[in-house]
């Protein structure tokens, strides 16, 4: 409970910051709550922000790296120049002109390839591209960009330093900048985003976004409906009975994860989930349906602890190492496991 009131105080401090400015100023300002660097929300911004690695695969075959431009490709003896993403179609269409050829893409080195995180590598020759992309593939359950939404910027994001009790504000003008922007919050930083944010969806729609959870629900839009975001189709109960699991993430109106340290889960394909903790068990039961077209998860415990759990959790995203969860009511709860 003082870490939920030394939460809210932090914000109320940081919320009056921000409103302490003329009328026309306060109008345009509507503070949504704040988030951390900790919040699930800022995780998948980050995401957002990523740089758009998939739209390159034709090329590389990896989601966490492309190659950056001008660079030049060879498909079926013919030599493309690769001077923009519209240039990508190029080498479709070569593919695709006749089914009876080898359709190899042959990179022409040397190239450098920009990472998901923006990171550049200089790459000399082709044995140094296949050492990298055996590298990505040992991690293919590393979450990627979150593809089908993109912001339009610039956007206006609040501060609140609780350490040195400064506020400040930043305008953020690109994917890039996003992205470091949340790569460098520490734990003492509160942030607010300036809302209405427009963004454009996978279908080309321009939408205005009013607040955190509608930030939130547009990106689990893109990730549910966005092909490229499916690149590989999962089932959810046969990802969660296959090895334990832990809670490196539990959110409920404040977070709790300490309180599950320690513990394994384990779901049968009998619905039956085992959870220890230092030579304790204790023994639940699982249940995944479909309502109203989102995949459910719910968890039934009996002790005062893990009956905390007792809820009909709302899938986000999972893979095989990670599965996301939430809980929509007056507040959001989150639920997360991670494969041990």
């Amino acid at each position: 409970m003082l870490r939920l009131q030394k939460y809210l105080s932090i914000a109320a401090v940081f919320l009056f910051l921000f409103s302490c400015q003329d009328d026309i100023d306060q109008q345009d300002n509507n503070p949504q709550g704040t988030i951390t660097n900790a919040s699930p929300l800022t995780s998948y911004l980050q995401r957002v922000a990523m740089v758009q690695t998939v739209q390159d695969n034709v090329i590389d075959g990896s989601t966490y790296c492309m190659i950056k431009f001008p660079y030049t490709v060879t498909v079926n003896n013919d030599q493309i120049a690769i001077n923009n993403a519209a240039d990508y179609q190029k080498v479709v269409d070569n593919i695709n002109a006749n089914n009876y050829d080898d359709d190899i893409v042959k990179i022409d080195f040397p190239v450098t390839m920009v990472y998901y995180n923006y990171i550049e590598k200089f790459i000399p020759q082709e044995s140094d591209f296949n050492d990298l992309i055996d590298y990505w593939n040992m991690y293919p359950d590393l979450l990627s960009k979150i593809n089908g939404l993109n912001i339009n910027y610039p956007i206006t994001i609040n501060i609140y330093n609780s350490a040195s009790q400064i506020g400040s504000s930043q305008s953020i003008i690109s994917d890039q900048a996003f992205f470091n922007f949340i790569k460098g919050l520490n734990a003492s930083q509160y942030i607010s985003l300036k809302y209405p944010i427009s963004i454009v969806d996978y279908h080309g729609q321009t939408k205005s976004i009013n607040s955190n959870l509608e930030f939130e629900n547009a990106i689990k839009y893109a990730i549910d409906y966005c092909p490229e975001n499916n690149i590989v189709t999962l089932n959810l109960n046969e990802v969660i009975t296959k090895g334990s699991w832990d809670i490196p993430y539990y959110f409920d109106d404040s977070e709790k994860t300490s309180s599950y340290s320690g513990y394994s889960f384990v779901f049968k394909s009998d619905n039956s989930v085992v959870a220890t903790k230092g030579g304790t068990s204790e023994t639940g039961q699982w249940e995944s349906t479909i309502q109203n077209n989102v995949r459910e998860l719910k968890l039934t415990f009996s002790s005062a602890l893990l009956s905390k759990l007792n809820k009909g959790w709302k899938l986000f995203e999972f893979n095989n190492s990670q599965i996301r969860l939430r809980d929509i009511n007056t507040t959001t709860d989150y639920l997360y496991f991670e494969k041990q």
